[in-house]
């Protein structure tokens, strides 16, 4: 972007780039999905006569979790120098995404704050989108009293969707079509994996399913796998489908004015603005 500024020395070029992930940002983003991996994947592994509650490590999962969200903040900041401008913008677009998931997730999957995650974690990179993902789904559970053992692993899971947009390729190339598309498409898969990262959370610890479909505690892992993919395909596939459909309709209809609208606040706020002067031509003698 170029400003021809009267008076002030020449053309300004500024544009808005993702933040960018340095040393400690990844060393944060690592331990605490590393962290998360275990909590939803420990249950696989335990025998028959461990408990499988997640209700008990719960508690212990959202104790380490804040800390770490913090921790991915101010590595963040470290990294690229950013202000308090940063830290508030993240709170604006939570607080957005907290009022706009109660909107549909009562109906057929149709959460439309999941739109708004993987723009923003498109433009916000993928260490703020982490934090903003957790954020968002910890507001929103708090706004509509959704609070309970599984919002720890809702942080998590939604973490780990925005982040995913943050490290789409070519945020400096792509744009236009191609980049809708791409973001589109992403939006799907990443629907369909939320969704099932959320069952394994849940699968391990509910009773009453037929035996094609349960889980069996201290089975061989790929057979309480194949389990799991037959329950995903009996109980959730269609609520995903419509958290899948609504989020691409959403990226190819109104996700370039969201884009644009995003990209002018992180030009604002200075994250990472890129700015240059040029020195002005030599101006010929009358």
């Amino acid at each position: 972007m170029a400003d021809r500024r009267p008076g002030r020395g020449g053309p300004v070029s500024a544009r808005a780039r993702a933040i960018r992930l340095g040393p400690r940002s990844i060393a944060a983003l690592v331990l605490i999905s590393g962290i998360g991996v275990i909590a939803f994947g420990w249950p696989l592994l335990a025998d028959a006569d461990s408990g499988l509650a997640h209700s008990a490590d719960a508690p212990w999962l959202f104790a380490a979790l804040l800390p770490l969200l913090v921790a991915v903040v101010v590595a963040t900041i470290a990294d690229t120098g950013m202000d308090a401008k940063a830290v508030a913008m993240l709170g604006v677009l939570a607080a957005v995404g907290a009022a706009l998931r109660p909107l549909g997730a009562g109906t057929a999957g149709l959460e439309p704050m999941f739109f708004l995650m993987v723009l923003s974690g498109r433009v916000l990179g993928p260490g703020f989108g982490f934090v903003l993902g957790s954020v968002t789904m910890f507001a929103s559970a708090l706004l509509t009293g959704g609070v309970g053992p599984w919002m720890p692993f809702q942080m998590l899971a939604m973490g780990w969707f925005t982040m995913g947009a943050g490290l789409l390729p070519g945020p400096d190339r792509m744009r236009g079509r191609a980049e809708l598309a791409m973001l589109g498409l992403y939006g799907a898969v990443a629907a369909f994996a939320y969704g099932t990262v959320m069952n394994l959370q849940g699968w391990t610890y509910i009773g009453g399913l037929s035996s094609g479909i349960s889980f069996h505690p201290g089975d061989p892992v790929h057979e309480n796998l194949v389990r799991f993919l037959a329950y995903c395909a009996a109980t959730s596939f269609g609520w995903d489908l419509g958290r899948a459909a609504l989020t691409v309709v959403l990226t190819l209809t109104i996700g370039s004015t969201v884009l644009k609208a995003l990209r002018r606040a992180t030009r604002r706020a200075n994250f990472e603005a890129q700015v240059t002067f040029e020195a002005p031509g030599r101006v010929p003698p009358a």
